[in-house]
Parts: C-alpha cells; sequence; structure tokens
C-alpha cells in the first residue's frame, strides 16, 4: 500500500532525478516541504556551490511567503550537519521550525554520517529513516559507493550478437545494435563523469565518445595508453599505470561513475581484477557465429567452480535489442537503512 510519506518521497525522487547529470561530486538529492497548511514546494540540488535541496524547498517557500513552522520535510538523503560550500541543511531546517524531517538513507559521507540526522533530533524535530529506500539506493548508487569506497562506481558497457560476439572475425562491428540502444549508451555517458576505452579502440575506431545524441556533459576522456596525437578523442588523459591507481586517481578528483567502453581486451581486464560494479549488455537479435569476436578475452574461468556471477537488476526492450544490467555481488550494492542513533 502506498503511504502518504511514500507519494512526497516520490516527489522527492523525481525532482532529483532532473538534476542527476548536474550536481556531481556532489549527490542528485531532492526534497519536499509540506507546511502544515497543506502547501507544498519542492527543490534539488544545484550544481557544485550551489544551494542543497533542502535549502532550495526552503527558499521557494520563504518567497511564497509559506509558514514553514510545523513542516514535514521529505528529502532523498539525510541533510548535511556541516559547514562546507554552503552552510547546514540541518541548521536551516531546524531554523526554518519543521516538526518532521523523513529521508530515505543516511548519508555516508565523513562529514555527515549520521550528524545531521543526530541535530535534527537534539532540537526536537522528529526524524524517519528508510521511506523509499531501494529506491534513493538505487538513484544514488555511484555517489554512495564513491563516499564509501574512495572509487567511482565503474559501469563496463559491451554491446552484443545474442550468441556473445562484439565484432566479426574482421574486426568490424559496426553497428551490432540498434539506434535506441546507442541513444541509450549516450544517456550512460552523459551519467557519467569520466569514460575509459584502450588505445586499440581509438586506433581502430576513432571515437568521439561524446553525448551527442542526448542532453547532458559529455565525460572525461580516458585513454588506457597513448592516443594518436590527431585522435578525436583529445582532449583526454591517458593513463599507463594500473587500473587500480586509475580508479583512486579519478576517484581523488571526484569522479563518481566511469563508464567502460573498451573493447574485450579492456572489459576483460577491469572485469578479471573484480573492478567491475554493474555490466550493462546490449544484445542484438543477430548471430556472428563461432569466428565472431567475444565479449572478454583471455581464458576465463577454467571450471565451472570458477564462474563469476552477478544479480540480475533489470532488463528492458530497446527497439530490437535487449538490454541486460547486472550488478557484481558486494554488500555495496544494496541498501542501508539503519535508524539514527
Amino acid at each position: 500500500m502506498t503511504t502518504p510519506d511514500d507519494t512526497r518521497m516520490r516527489q522527492a525522487i523525481d525532482s532529483a532525478a532532473r538534476v542527476r547529470r548536474h550536481t556531481s561530486p556532489n549527490p542528485w538529492v531532492g526534497c519536499v516541504i509540506e507546511c502544515a497548511d497543506g502547501r507544498v514546494f519542492v527543490g534539488a540540488t544545484e550544481p557544485p556551490g550551489g544551494r542543497h535541496a533542502e535549502i532550495v524547498a526552503l527558499h521557494a517557500a520563504r518567497d511564497a511567503g509559506a509558514d514553514t513552522r510545523g513542516a514535514t520535510v521529505f528529502t532523498t538523503l539525510e541533510p548535511c550537519g556541516h559547514h562546507g560550500r554552503t552552510g547546514p541543511c540541518a541548521e536551516a531546517l531546524i531554523e526554518a521550525g519543521v516538526a518532521r524531517v523523513v529521508t530515505a538513507l543516511e548519508d555516508p559521507d565523513a562529514n555527515v554520517a549520521g550528524r545531521g540526522h543526530a541535530m535534527l533530533q537534539e532540537a526536537g524535530v522528529s526524524v524517519d529513516v528508510g521511506c523509499r529506500a531501494d529506491e534513493v539506493h538505487e538513484q544514488l548508487l555511484p555517489y554512495l559507493h564513491h563516499r564509501r569506497t574512495g572509487r567511482p562506481f565503474v559501469v563496463s558497457k559491451m554491446a552484443a550478437s545474442i550468441d556473445g560476439r562484439t565484432a566479426a572475425a574482421d574486426g568490424s562491428s559496426r553497428w551490432i545494435t540498434g539506434d535506441a540502444a546507442r541513444t541509450a549508451v549516450h544517456e550512460l555517458r552523459a551519467d557519467s563523469d569520466a569514460i575509459v576505452v584502450g588505445a586499440g579502440t581509438v586506433r581502430a575506431d576513432d571515437p568521439e565518445l561524446t553525448t551527442r545524441l542526448v542532453d547532458g556533459p559529455s565525460p572525461r576522456r580516458v585513454v588506457l595508453g597513448t592516443a594518436p596525437a590527431d585522435a578525436r578523442v583529445h582532449p583526454c588523459l591517458e593513463w599507463a599505470d594500473s587500473l587500480e591507481s586509475l580508479l583512486d586517481h579519478l576517484g581523488a578528483e571526484g569522479v563518481l561513475q566511469v563508464l567502460v567502453e573498451g573493447g574485450a581486451t579492456v572489459a576483460s581486464s577491469f572485469h578479471e581484477a573484480g573492478l567491475v560494479d554493474r555490466h550493462v549488455i546490449h544484445l542484438a537479435p543477430a548471430f556472428l557465429g563461432a569466428s565472431g569476436r567475444p565479449m572478454f578475452a583471455g581464458s576465463g574461468a577454467a571450471t565451472i567452480d570458477d564462474i563469476r556471477r552477478g544479480r540480475l537488476v533489470s532488463t528492458r526492450v530497446l527497439g530490437d535489442d535487449i538490454e541486460i544490467v547486472i550488478d557484481a555481488v558486494t554488500t555495496d550494492n544494496f541498501p542501508t537503512t539503519k535508524e539514527p542513533a
């Protein structure tokens, strides 16, 4: 049964989704304030340096002349309780006289991590945690992963025929999948802060790696190896060190999500090292046969006991193709709805 709290949190989730591509490295948060007289005001996080979602909603209420005393606040992530580029949202909510705050998740950021909830409770504000936690966990997964590990959330995208081949024997691969799948890939790029390919892919395909098919920012481009001087991938970061050190480097620079779009060798390198958090696989209703090139290079699992399993997240039809999303099975892929102390 859908409760009134669920409905308001759904509004907050939708508000957060609209700013998903413009807040990194900050989380994309949505907030709904329901005043005691029933008036409702919505806010979402602004680009870095701008207002957090709670402040946007509070300012909307203030500009409308609404009384926020006794209001209930629905926010997808714990309000911050520290001074950063902006003041503490928890403090602003207390000053506004709100009576209750409903959040989906506690913020794992070391500067927050329960402090916002504690500040609200100490001021006599009622705090409830866990409303639509699963949905918000999925929505904020790259941010949550980064704050818990220091590394970006790694998404590996592959396109293949239904028999698992990514290219013909001669290496040609354009286009296995159709327009809808290619547009979905550009959506993935827009959702990612950086994109990684191998130098071999750059030499063979000379990709732009932009988001020209959708509305959204193009990610930073990273080439494993050296790109030709005239390659369209420039400007890019050319990386010759380990994949682990690359993720550490990008994480330290605030990159929340990395999209790996390399060929079989790059995909296999990330996969075999256990560095892929999510696989996005687009399968076309086509057959390339035994001579086609496989999704992964290398020998793979020697026996069934060595099989690397994942968790099915979703499937959907993209034109004539099918998208399958699979997560690595780690504790970081599941929500935490711990109540505040």
